[in-house]
């Protein structure tokens, strides 16, 4: 069933008035945002813009210096950051970076069971790494890294997906996969949120859009409409 479909209980998250800062530094300042459920909504700015922050308060593991973050109680979340900020040197296979997307489901010492490893392999085909699977994230490549993360994400199943520019500093067949991944995701009915500075992501978040400007002493969000973007 698709997730815009469901029976509700609130808001599945929603800010108000949201303030954000690190340390001393205000990054975010009295934000107002409840992204439609089963689509897609683009934060569009550059980098120190506020994205990222965003995208951590949205995920509960920042908390609000101000204001209200609401969620829908029991509602699932997943989260992919930066490639930059992953680790480098995970003694870990890609397959089980991508299983440590069920530990929400199994907890990280249950076993998988037969319809775990089909979501695995699933989120495996859908980034094309199932070649990839028994080799150490260390080994791969920017892109192949990236695409594990994402593929990670995917077999969470989540109902809210946040991802912090996945498509940075990858290749255009990558770009091509994790824009897939992003559309069977919407498909699915799960509601996304993208960061991105590439105002061609942007256009893909019609007809809902949001834009993420930086201002002198902290950054907003504004609700602009696709056609601005």
């Amino acid at each position: 069933m698709n997730a815009s479909r469901r029976p509700t209980n609130g808001p599945l998250v929603r800010l108000t008035a949201v303030s954000a800062a690190y340390g001393d530094r205000l990054v975010l300042d009295r934000v107002d945002l409840e992204p439609p459920e089963g689509r897609l909504t683009v934060l569009l700015g550059p980098n120190g813009s506020g994205k990222s922050t965003l995208l951590a308060v949205l995920a509960g593991i920042l908390k609000p210096a101000g204001g209200r973050l609401e969620r829908r109680p029991g509602s699932s979340t997943a989260l992919v950051v930066q490639r930059s900020a992953a680790p480098e040197r995970m003694p870990l296979s890609v397959r089980e970076v991508v299983s440590m997307g069920r530990w929400r489901a199994r907890g990280p010492v249950g076993a998988l069971r037969a319809a775990d490893r089909r979501i695995v392999d699933d989120a495996l085909d859908a980034l094309q790494i199932g070649p990839l699977a028994r080799r150490s994230l260390h080994e791969l490549s920017g892109g192949q890294r990236q695409r594990a993360l994402v593929a990670q994400a995917l077999a969470q199943r989540a109902e809210l997906v946040l991802l912090d520019e996945p498509a940075s500093g990858v290749d255009e067949r990558a770009q091509g996969l994790i824009r897939a991944a992003v559309d069977g995701e919407l498909a699915r009915g799960a509601t996304v949120v993208q960061a991105t500075h590439d105002a061609g992501w942007a256009r893909r978040a019609e007809p809902h859009g949001l834009v993420l400007r930086l201002m002198a002493a902290a950054a907003s969000v504004r609700d602009d409409g696709s056609d601005s973007l």
